[in-house]
C-alpha cells in the first residue's frame, strides 16, 4: 500500500490534498527480513509507518534474554517515538521478520506539522492513543490471565498473527515459555 492511500483511510486525513502534502514529506525505507529498523539504546528520532511486511519489537534485559513487545504486520503505524524512546534513545529493537517497506518522518517534523495542521494533529493524536491503549491491554492480559487465557486474548487481539510470526516471538510476548505455547496449541487440537 502506497503511503497516501493508506493516510486517506483516516478520517482525519481523508481529503486529498491534506493527505497528498503530508505524505510528500515522508521518506521511503526498505528493509530485509532480519534487519533492525531501530536498536535498543541507540538514538531514534523517526516515526514509522509500515507500508508492507512484518516486524517485531523486542527489550533485552541486562543478561541478555530478550522479550517481544509488539507486532507488526503493514499496512500500520509502528509506536509512536514518544512511547518507544527516552531522552532520544530507543527503549526497544525492532527488526524485519519479513522484507518491509516503510515510510519515515523526523518526530520533530511530525510534531510542527501537528502545530500548523489540525487534522494532521488529530490523526497523530489517534494513533498514539491507540499505541497506548494496545500497551495497556498487554499488560492487563499478563497481569490478569493465565497461560491458555493469554493465548486466548491474543488470538482475539491479534487474529491470524500465529500463522505469520514465529511461536518462540509469542510466547515471549505472552510471559510463557515456548514449550508451554507449544502444548496449548496442542490442547487446541
Amino acid at each position: 500500500m502506497d503511503l497516501r492511500t493508506f493516510l486517506m483511510q483516516s478520517p482525519d486525513l481523508s481529503v486529498m490534498a491534506c493527505a497528498d502534502e503530508f505524505a510528500s514529506e515522508w521518506k521511503r525505507k526498505r528493509l530485509s527480513k532480519g534487519v533492525h529498523l531501530t536498536r535498543q539504546e541507540q538514538p531514534e528520532t523517526d516515526e514509522f509507518v509500515l507500508l508492507e511486511g512484518c516486524l517485531v519489537s523486542s527489550i533485552c534485559d541486562q543478561d541478555g534474554k530478550e522479550v517481544s513487545v509488539g507486532f507488526y504486520v503493514g499496512p500500520c503505524v509502528i509506536t509512536p517515538n514518544i512511547a518507544r524512546t527516552r531522552d532520544g534513545l530507543s527503549l526497544v529493537s525492532i527488526a524485519a521478520t519479513t522484507d518491509a517497506l516503510l515510510a519515515r518522518i523526523d518526530s520533530d517534523l511530525l510534531s510542527n506539522r501537528m502545530i500548523s495542521s489540525e487534522p494532521i494533529r488529530n490523526w497523530a493524536n489517534g494513533v498514539l492513543r491507540d499505541a497506548l491503549s494496545r500497551k495497556v491491554d498487554r499488560e492487563w492480559c499478563l497481569a490478569a490471565l493465565k497461560g491458555a487465557e493469554r493465548l486466548t486474548w491474543f488470538r482475539q487481539a491479534f487474529p491470524g498473527y500465529e500463522d505469520i510470526f514465529p511461536h518462540t516471538l509469542i510466547a515471549s510476548f505472552l510471559g510463557i515459555t515456548p514449550v508451554t505455547m507449544s502444548r496449548l496449541r496442542t490442547g487446541d487440537k
